[in-house]
């Protein structure tokens, strides 16, 4: 093993968080404003958050919820899906996206990605449905779409659901169109990093028929939520039509939400200078890999993941983090493919190679800084640490 490099003389002296949300006075003030309300839970803001977000993406409608990860179970439940089942989804992508489908009784069955957009190999998914496959998950990876248009057609002669998994997604759009406008179920984060934020949150997006049953599984299975039994002509009687969960988001969320989504485009031009800054500085170095950006879509840059060539260099992707961690660089990994996580190795005897190409980027990828608190001296930064460690270690 090559032994770490000591920090530079002129390193940057301060440590770069890789992923720091911006919160501004705005966001601060309606969530004072919400707590003096003497309303904090599902109320008022979230139904206002829930218009916004769907007047936004033009959908019919809009279900707010306390994290992606909730309305991907949610929908899952909705469509229908449980034991016997089998569900398509991809490995590189976090383990909510594949721990809901364990969560409802079925089989995740795992399709290889591709090599450039790192997204569910489309090609592929048509061979993987059997007769117990009853849904689709694709994964917008880093926030590139999924090549949609393929996969719809198979679904459909199928007779299969498809449950995009947006979590990375949020203003992307696929031939021009956004990301979350249809009327098939689609899952959206609003986690702490994600391009927009309500600290905790996601949203469910989709036809009104499906929603209305996704409400209701999303709140205990009730036939009224809070708002509609204590508000102002609320009635106290309620029935519980379905055993749900308790998945809703809270008017605090939303006020941070209501902000946010009005910043958004703003942030997401921040987000595609960084990406431009980048792929300048980094283009023409062999011992790097930029991400892409195919000409039918527009790319929401949740992450820039850039992938080691690691034949030109002489340490690996762990050593590679260190080393730019000792420059006060923070990065991360997204992700460690499923299949290599234990209780999905050990549950489906798989091997690392059970999915190479998911596997062989997983060991070569590195999510660098991206996020709107960037300035340009720190995307500077950022170059000039990369550049450094593969100067030092090129073979």
């Amino acid at each position: 093993m090559t032994a770490p490099s000591r920090p530079r003389a002129n390193a940057r002296q301060e440590f770069l968080p890789f992923a720091p949300p911006l919160i501004g006075e705005e966001e601060i003030n309606e969530v004072v404003a919400t707590l003096r309300s003497g309303w904090i839970t599902t109320g008022p803001k979230t139904k206002r958050f829930e218009t916004n977000i769907a007047a936004y993406l033009g959908a019919s409608g809009a279900l707010a919820l306390n994290s992606c990860t909730a309305a991907l179970h949610t929908a899952l439940v909705t469509l229908g899906v449980g034991p016997g089942d089998e569900v398509i989804t991809t490995p590189l992508t976090f383990a909510a996206s594949v721990n809901v489908i364990e969560h409802v009784g079925a089989r995740p069955v795992l399709v290889d990605v591709e090599a450039d957009t790192l997204n569910i190999d489309t090609a592929m998914v048509e061979r993987a449905i059997t007769p117990r496959t009853k849904a689709i998950i694709p994964v917008h990876f880093a926030g590139h779409p999924v090549d949609l248009d393929p996969l719809y057609d198979a679904a459909q002669r199928r007779g299969l659901a498809v449950l995009e998994d947006a979590a990375h997604a949020l203003a992307a759009r696929y031939k021009g169109r956004l990301i979350g406008s249809g009327e098939n179920p689609v899952a959206f984060s609003f986690y702490a990093t994600k391009n927009l934020t309500t600290g905790e949150g996601g949203m469910l997006t989709g036809s009104p028929e499906f929603l209305e049953r996704a409400r209701l599984i999303s709140l205990h299975g009730m036939s009224r939520d809070a708002w509609k039994r204590y508000d102002k002509g609320g009635k106290w009687y309620y029935e519980v039509l379905y055993p749900g969960f308790k998945y809703n988001m809270t008017d605090i969320q939303a006020a941070l939400g209501l902000w946010q989504l009005k910043k958004l485009p703003g942030f997401e031009e921040r987000r595609r200078a960084v990406v431009a800054l980048y792929d300048q500085a980094f283009a023409q170095e062999d011992a790097l890999e930029t991400p892409v950006e195919r000409p039918e879509v527009e790319h929401a840059w949740h992450l820039y993941v850039l992938r080691l060539r690691l034949e030109a260099l002489r340490i690996d992707r762990d050593q590679f983090i260190e080393e730019l961690t000792n420059r006060n660089i923070g990065t991360s990994v997204h992700f460690i493919p499923i299949h290599l996580h234990p209780y999905y190795r050990d549950k489906y005897a798989f091997t690392p190679e059970s999915y190479p190409i998911a596997y062989s980027n997983y060991r070569r990828m590195i999510s660098l800084p991206l996020n709107v608190r960037l300035s340009d001296a720190d995307v500077a930064d950022v170059i000039e640490a990369v550049r450094d460690v593969v100067s030092e270690f090129r073979r």
